[in-house]
């Protein structure tokens, strides 16, 4: 395959499906199979070559600004243990975003380097 972040999407496609799926247990959990199924759906696009650079920009940003928004007050780490489990909870969800957001900068980054070196 001449691009390895092709497969790579196709990778993450997957990944975020089955962050999607763990989530059934939790109290939002529509909330966050929307942010992983949008996650998943453009990686999918990636993949075919049908995601554009502002698309992906708009939700890195948007990603990134929601990992912002849920950071704890006080990170307590991710495993459950004598921390607040509210503060443990908040901090998974704050990574999980951020992980989502440098995807799709790094898809955002490869598409402007493609269409650059196409002028």
């Amino acid at each position: 395959m001449k691009n390895p972040l092709k497969l790579l999407s196709l990778l993450f496609t997957l990944l975020f499906i089955w962050a999607a799926y763990v989530q059934y247990n939790d109290p939002d959990a529509l909330l966050w199979y929307a942010i992983y199924g949008v996650a998943a759906a453009a990686s999918l696009l990636f993949y075919l070559g049908k995601l554009n650079y502002t698309g992906a920009i708009i939700l890195g940003g948007i990603y990134f600004a929601g990992s912002f928004v849920l950071w704890p007050d006080k990170f307590e780490g991710i495993s459950i243990g004598n921390g607040d489990i509210v503060n443990i909870e908040r901090g998974r969800e704050s990574l999980g975003l951020l992980i989502v957001a440098i995807v799709m900068l790094v898809y955002a980054l490869r598409l402007r380097l493609v269409n650059k070196s196409k002028v």
